[in-house]
Parts: structure tokens; C-alpha cells; sequence
């Protein structure tokens, strides 16, 4: 299908597998995510069994819009409703606290649910023709690259997927931002291509917090070693020994295989997994990557890179 949008039958189709309880792996501004009925657990329990997934990573919930999402939510504060009109659809998940309705499965047994607004028009057409949100994390084996285009998504998961909607390459290319409201002060649990600025512009204050050590964990992606592909990936601009690659912004290092990345973030992150995958390819003894500037529109990607390298 190429960069073809898919008719408006397949995206029907992919409904009524969704309805009946299968998996469809559809687009979203971010990356390919892995999608089941977010209120049938006996779906979603099919998403864990695919990507290798622990129970203890939670799922986010995708919805068609703002009502829809706080169907799934008990408290919608007045921060919720500021982001959501600011931000959604975009990549931006807002973590409340949850309603029954949600499957404890979906949310690693915790009382509260992460939900979001995809900002792509396959992915909306196909949570509003299934007519129930979507739990649907990356479309990929856990811990592994995420899929930024169908070819990454039918490479890992085969067929364990019943349909995979193509609709060609992501645009912001890497997970969504993680703010929690469900406590007393927005916390940032997972960095993303929404800053902790813009936010804060918003809504004020926002606090961050170190990684959970153990038990579930309060948002997806925080497993110490996320992100990852095969080949080993180091953050240096001193290059280890044997054959590898070089992906750089600013400054260029003499190496077999060197890759300039765009020095704008958006353009960044957008092209990060689908080189990545590229090279994974190749066979190479390491993947370098120059480090990336510490400030907040690089916070995402900083954490992406520095998770795809982390000791197994």
C-alpha cells in the first residue's frame, strides 16, 4: 500500500476485528501502535502475549475525542481540560485516575489510566468506527526499536497481528509526552516532542520524578533498557572499535558508515527509529550517537537515546 491511506473498508474492517476482540496495528503521529478493545480484557491480555510484554508496564488508551476519553476517566480536572484543548489530538497523554469500566490489565493493576487524542486520520477513523477507545501501545516485541512504518510492524510482530493498516511513515516519530494530573501537582513521567514548557505555559508547575525501581510502573516506557535495537548503541562521539555507524548533528567523526541527523528536534525525532532500524539491518559491531543538546525540546529524544543504550 506505500504512503497510501487505506480505504475507508479497510479501516471498517480493522473496526470489526477490534469489536471482536482481535489486534489491528494502525498509524499514529508518534509511531505504529499495537491496538485491542481497550475494555476487553481478554484483548488486551492478546497485546501483552504478542509484544512480550511484562504486566507490570501499563497501556495507554487511545480515544476519537475529548468525551470519549473521559468516559474512561473518573476525575477530569480543569488542567485536563486545558491541555486536552491545546494539545489533542497530539502526543500528549494525560495520566487520571480511572473508571471500572477499564480493565485492571490495562493499567498494570493501578488505579489510575493514561489516555490520549492520536493526531492522525486513520487512527481516529478507526477508534470512531469501532466505537470503543483503543489500548494500544508500539506496535513491536518489548524493549525493541519502536515501528515507525508497516515494514517494521509486519518484521516484529509477523502474524500476530490480524491486520496492520499502512499508511506509510510516522511524522513526530518517537512515544508520546507522559504528564500525570492525578495527584496533587503535574508530574512528567515520560518526556516526549510536547515539552515540559509548553506545558508549563499552560498550567504551571510542572514536577518530575526519578524512575520507579520496582512494581508496575506508572506509565509505559520506563523500563531501564527501552527502545532498543539489536546492535549495541553508545552515546559518544569517541567511537569504539570494529565496524559501525555514526550519527551525528553537529560535529562529523571520520567512520565507515556516518549518518547526519537534522539538528532541529522535530526533524530528529521524526527520522531516529527509521534509521535505527536501517542500521540494525546492516549487521554493524556498534551504533554512535553524538550527544544531543540539554534542553527541554531535546528531553525525548535525550531519553529514547539514553534507554536504547542502557546494559540489558
Amino acid at each position: 500500500m506505500g504512503t497510501n491511506f487505506p480505504t475507508s473498508a479497510e479501516i471498517e474492517r480493522a473496526a470489526a476485528i477490534i469489536r471482536a476482540g482481535g489486534l489491528v496495528a494502525f498509524p499514529t503521529e508518534t509511531v505504529y501502535g499495537l491496538g485491542a478493545n481497550a475494555l476487553n480484557a481478554a484483548a488486551v491480555e492478546r497485546v501483552y502475549a504478542a509484544k512480550q510484554r511484562p504486566l507490570t508496564s501499563p497501556l495507554i488508551v487511545h480515544a476519537a475525542s475529548i468525551d470519549m476519553a473521559q468516559t474512561v476517566a473518573a476525575d477530569w480536572p480543569a488542567s485536563a481540560s486545558a491541555l486536552a484543548a491545546h494539545f489533542w489530538p497530539g502526543p500528549l497523554t494525560l495520566v487520571l485516575r480511572k473508571e471500572p469500566i477499564v480493565p485492571d490489565l490495562v493499567t498494570a493493576g493501578l488505579p489510575t489510566v493514561g489516555v490520549r487524542m492520536p493526531a492522525h486520520p486513520v487512527a481516529l477513523q478507526l477508534i470512531r468506527s469501532a466505537g470503543v477507545p483503543i489500548a494500544a501501545p508500539s506496535a513491536n516485541r518489548f524493549t525493541e526499536l519502536s515501528p515507525t512504518d508497516a515494514h517494521h510492524v509486519r518484521s516484529a510482530l509477523g502474524d500476530k497481528v490480524d491486520l496492520v493498516l499502512d499508511a506509510g511513515p510516522t511524522q513526530v516519530g518517537i512515544e508520546s509526552t507522559v504528564l500525570s494530573l492525578a495527584g496533587g501537582e503535574p508530574i512528567l513521567l515520560r518526556a516526549g516532542m510536547v515539552s515540559v514548557s509548553q506545558i508549563e505555559q499552560l498550567i504551571g508547575r510542572v514536577a518530575k520524578i526519578p524512575d520507579p525501581i520496582a512494581g508496575p510502573h506508572i506509565a509505559p516506557g520506563l523500563h531501564h533498557k527501552h527502545y532498543s535495537p539489536v546492535t549495541r548503541l553508545v552515546i559518544s562521539d569517541v567511537l569504539p572499535a570494529g565496524k559501525g555507524a555514526y550519527l551525528w548533528w553537529n560535529k562529523e567523526v571520520p567512520t565507515e558508515i556516518s549518518v547526519r541527523m537534522p539538528d532541529d528536534p522535530a526533524l530528529y525525532a521524526r527520522d531516529l527509529y527509521a534509521v535505527l532500524h536501517r542500521l540494525d539491518a546492516i549487521g554493524l559491531q556498534y551504533i554512535a550517537v553524538e550527544p544531543v543538546p540539554a534542553t527541554d525540546r531535546w528531553d525525548g529524544i535525550r531519553d529514547r537515546l539514553r534507554r536504547a543504550s542502557a546494559a540489558g
